[in-house]
């Protein structure tokens, strides 16, 4: 017969074999996680830069097409960074929402649709990201971008909503 010590003694051993296999799999596991995010991260990049050229390539037709003075002034605008492409326009009147890349859009259209004031914490999930630090101030870099164009205003800091433009209604016309 097996006495009771050996027999917590075998269980033990037992419990801390699963232990160790167990955190061998949590290490594996995020390893995989990481790779993903790294995947999920590069292709949102690469979506938004394909949105950028998409609608550069519609620019141009446009100006071909007649509107080359409107081409012209979004060319004088500063550009946005280093590579010459201005990717949120100065907000003009008759300009609509779907000139915007399509994160921008959304974040205008949320804080169009909302009864008050948005945080960046707040319109974060509601743009489909996890609400990490990261995504938090990434969202609120944008939304700094479009106050500066003019899309939306920061009545008190860190708290936007849709500009008012003089004989607007304020609301953002869309799709």
């Amino acid at each position: 017969m097996v006495s009771l010590p050996e027999e917590l003694q075998a269980r033990e051993a037992a419990a801390r074999q699963r232990v160790e296999e167990l955190q061998a799999e949590a290490a594996e596991l995020a390893v995989r996680l990481e790779k993903a995010r790294a995947d999920l991260s590069r292709l949102e990049v690469t979506r938004e830069t394909v949105a950028q050229v998409l609608a550069e390539l519609s620019a141009a037709e446009a100006a071909s097409d007649g509107e080359a003075h409107e081409a012209a002034e979004l060319k004088e605008a500063p550009a946005a960074h280093g590579i010459g492409v201005m990717v949120v326009p100065p907000w003009r009147e008759g300009l609509v929402a779907e000139v915007l890349p399509d994160v921008y859009r959304d974040i205008v259209e949320i804080v169009a649709d909302a009864p008050g004031p948005l945080q960046a914490k707040q319109i974060v999930p509601r743009i489909g990201l996890e609400a990490t630090t990261a995504k938090i101030e990434g969202t609120r870099g944008k939304l700094k971008r479009l106050v500066e164009r003019g899309w939306l205003d920061e009545d008190a800091p860190g708290r936007f909503t849709l500009a008012r433009h003089d004989g607007d209604s304020g609301r953002v016309n869309s799709r």
